[in-house]
């Protein structure tokens, strides 16, 4: 029986990372479960589930959740659950005596107990896009030197992480992401100019957040990406490409030094990269839908169009300017999408807005190498006030009414 530690366990990875397990009981045991402030949630999760260790978001919430577990225990198997809080929980529950910590908290708080987990000697299985975009080289380096296996579940790595498998680093030529190429695929550059908020939410094949949907339409999800794959395989980001398949059933692919290319298709359901994570490298039985090829029919690709999504390219020169120009393009990129949503911002002014910080940064840190946690995040908290700024000058200068769009004396528009 495998002892699973989950982070993040009332969100949309944790819920499912649990469906899983729960139809696997003979597999799996929960040992930890961490979230935030849904504390009803996680108690009904414990109930089920019988963690050693629970955490929440707060101090305030170890009592009524240490309480409401004693009153109707559960699953407990014959142990009391203890509840912990905050980020010492957190680290807590990430390295308590487990087989696999599942990574599925969102943003930076999830650096530290995936940190601290793999000094512990866990391993992960990872869907804290974060962990890898601000900190990819940090962890790669503590990850190999505690000699802990990372397991991909975000689906596209999970699709080369699988076809990788048996495969020698050196076979690899290039490693191929695929992205559905957001509601703006078919728009022309100025349409896209001036496209509103909800325009930017209508994905046309997912219902997702408002942050991933946006970043979705700016391709910046699928640059952020390309910076994780980066540190995950170690292969270079100039040997990492995207390509645009609106079907969004082939999650992405592997080219071999022999042009031979393997793909991982499927239809789109994160209980399967879930599964690989949880199984490997074993395989389960799981009940989610078969991929009909025939009634499929066919599958598109195409090139995605760097000019019209400048996003795309700000993450190829934040992975190769600096360890932590990429924790600064995320941050700059989380200022500037409130920005967009609270209409503050006009949609290209989200890539102005993330190269300005950018290219502050390298301009001063290129080349850096970064050997702790702590520059890590002092250099995501210096890009939120300098993207701030930018958006505070921004409008002063144009009487605060916001960014206006330039042109250049070739005639490519940009925000200012």
């Amino acid at each position: 029986m495998k002892r699973v530690a989950l982070l993040g366990s009332t969100g949309s990875i944790g819920e499912q990372t649990l469906d899983v397990v729960a139809r696997h009981p003979e597999r799996f045991e929960v040992v930890s479960l961490a979230a935030g402030r849904r504390v009803e949630r996680i108690v009904e999760q414990a109930r089920r589930f019988g963690p050693r260790v629970v955490s929440v978001g707060r101090p305030d919430d170890e009592a009524p959740v240490r309480e409401a577990l004693r009153s109707e225990p559960g699953a407990t198997r014959g142990r009391e659950t203890r509840v912990v809080s905050a980020e010492a929980g957190l680290v807590e529950a990430a390295t308590v005596e487990s087989d696999l910590v599942v990574a599925g908290l969102v943003g930076a708080i999830g650096l530290p107990p995936v940190l601290a987990a793999i000094r512990a000697g866990r391993a992960i299985g990872l869907a804290n896009k974060e962990v890898m975009v601000m900190a990819g080289a940090l962890v790669r380096r503590e990850a190999e030197s505690h000699d802990v296996p990372i397991v991909p579940i975000d689906s596209e790595h999970s699709a080369i992480f699988q076809c990788l498998a048996g495969s020698a680093p050196e076979a690899v030529e290039r490693l191929i992401l695929t992205c559905s190429g957001g509601p703006f695929r078919t728009w022309e550059a100025a349409r896209i100019e001036v496209a509103s908020v909800e325009e930017a939410l209508a994905h046309p094949n997912w219902s997702m957040g408002a942050k991933i949907s946006i970043d979705s339409a700016t391709l910046m999800n699928k640059g952020l990406e390309v910076i994780e794959a980066r540190w995950l395989f170690d292969v270079p980001a100039s040997r990492v490409d995207v390509v645009v398949h609106p079907q969004s059933i082939v999650h992405s692919l592997v080219e071999f030094r022999d042009r031979s290319v393997l793909a991982q298709l499927g239809l789109p359901d994160m209980r399967v990269p879930i599964a690989v994570a949880l199984a490997h490298p074993e395989r389960l039985e799981l009940d989610v839908p078969r991929l009909d090829l025939v009634e499929l029919a066919r599958l598109d690709f195409e090139r995605p169009d760097r000019v019209r999504f400048p996003c795309l390219d700000l993450a190829y020169r934040a992975v190769a300017g600096s360890e932590a120009a990429p924790a600064v393009l995320n941050a700059a990129n989380e200022v500037a999408v409130a920005a967009f949503l609270d209409r503050r911002l006009p949609f290209p002014g989200i890539a102005a807005l993330n190269a300005a910080v950018l290219d502050e940064h390298l301009a001063h840190h290129a080349g850096q190498r970064v050997d702790a946690l702590e520059p890590i995040l002092a250099a995501d908290a210096w890009a939120r006030e300098a993207a701030q700024a930018w958006l505070e000058g921004s409008r002063a200068a144009r009487g605060g009414v916001g960014p206006s769009l330039v042109r250049d004396v070739g005639g490519a528009g940009r925000w200012a």
